[in-house]
């Protein structure tokens, strides 16, 4: 009976730890990009405008 619910609970745990790990490694992503353009075009008016 252990096993049946060491299972389910696996089953249940391990889809969710993955799109939570998706979602983190494209939060790190998105950042050092957004990081990077910013120190690239630095000093360009693109930069100055309003979003």
């Amino acid at each position: 009976m252990a096993g049946a619910v060491l299972i389910v609970v696996a089953l249940l745990l391990f889809p969710v730890l993955f799109l939570m790990s998706g979602a983190l490694a494209a939060g790190i992503f998105g950042e050092s990009l957004a990081r990077d353009g910013a120190k690239r075009y630095e000093g360009s008016e693109l930069l100055e405008l309003d979003d």
